[in-house]
């Protein structure tokens, strides 16, 4: 019987015989069961692999086919909830412009930062997780469509998120009533972005969540070793290493904007939501994290979800898992912002 499953070379979807051979906790809701049982196995996983010595149009070529087979997934998304998406510029860069179904006028605003491992994926093809996100916090999302690797590098993607989040400040909108948001590789840019947009001396959003944060994308952790069989998306080696140095020099990769869990962040920094799954290899990156921002006298909760895989909130939207997830997103987000609600 033929199951349509997450083909892993970029988080596509198949059509493929196979059952999953990964470990199947019973501590997870059942429609989580399910869906680990009817998604992952090893041999996709570990057909994870970014061809070597890739051109320019080799890049191009492979981030079209990612972007045309998460289709189904987002279409899924859009399908189910109904928002409504614009294209827009703002300050020079693209953004999807997300509103959810009945959204009401506010001030109230969601930077949005996609994923992908800095070498795939749009605002568009992410659909599967700001649209989710967007209905259940209530508020408009603002996507960034920033230039994925290696066709530009951290400094000036890290400049694209910034110039949007000013851009926003610059049509009139409150800092305090901006949050930012980004998931695995976006996670890492987000965190990124606010540490340089700190140094610049620019006034910070309100608020900010990551999801499985990329925030060592140098292969530093425990659980990139402790976790390397049991997580059912990732082999570093394959699909990680390669885009790290597409998105930034070896000598850089340990710098604060590329791996924020090296930053400072003694000098002030946004109350900040961290959730991972303990089924990932970047359990390390979500702790390490937490406990620098922790240790500097910041303001930050670290929430894991039991049996969870990378990105669980988006790549499963509909299990209980991530629905909780986005509840307990959304109440830090309705507690962080201003209470301002009219432009």
């Amino acid at each position: 019987m033929k199951k349509t499953v997450l083909c892993l070379s970029l988080f596509f979807f198949c059509s493929i015989s196979m059952a999953s051979d990964f470990y199947v906790p019973t501590t997870i809701s059942k429609e989580g069961q399910l869906f680990l049982k009817e998604n992952f196995s090893h041999e996709l996983r570990d057909k994870s692999v970014i061809p070597a010595e890739l051109n320019k149009e080799g890049w191009q070529q492979m981030q079209a086919l990612s972007n045309e087979q998460v289709k189904p997934l987002n279409d899924a998304a859009v399908s189910i909830y109904k928002p409504n998406i614009k294209h827009d510029v703002i300050n020079g860069v693209p953004v999807l412009d997300i509103k959810p179904k009945n959204w009401k006028e506010s001030a109230k605003v969601l930077v949005y930062v996609h994923g992908g491992a800095y070498v795939a994926y749009s605002a568009e093809s992410s659909l599967a997780s700001s649209v989710p996100v967007a209905n259940d916090t209530g508020l408009r999302v603002i996507s960034v469509d920033y230039t994925l690797a290696p066709h530009a590098q951290f400094d000036s993607i890290t400049n694209q998120v910034i110039s949007v989040l000013t851009g926003l400040k610059q049509k009139g909108f409150k800092m305090s009533d901006i949050a930012l948001y980004g998931d695995s590789a976006g996670g890492g840019l987000a965190a990124g972005s606010l540490l340089k947009m700190r140094d610049l001396g620019e006034e910070l959003p309100a608020a900010l969540v990551l999801w499985s944060p990329w925030s060592d994308i140098t292969q530093t952790g425990d659980s990139y070793h402790t976790l390397k069989d049991a997580d059912p998306l990732y082999r570093y080696e394959l699909l990680l290493k390669p885009s790290a140095d597409a998105y930034a020099n070896i000598k850089d990769q340990k710098h604060p904007y590329v791996s924020p869990v090296y930053g400072d962040y003694t000098k002030g920094f946004p109350p900040t939501l961290i959730q991972a799954g303990t089924k990932e290899i970047f359990l390390s990156n979500a702790v390490r994290l937490y406990q620098q921002i922790d240790a500097n006298g910041g303001e930050v909760k670290l929430d894991i979800y039991e049996g969870m895989w990378h990105v669980f909130q988006a790549f499963s939207f509909h299990i209980p898992e991530a629905e909780l997830a986005r509840k307990k997103m959304a109440g830090f987000l309705e507690n962080k912002l201003s209470s301002n609600t009219q432009r």
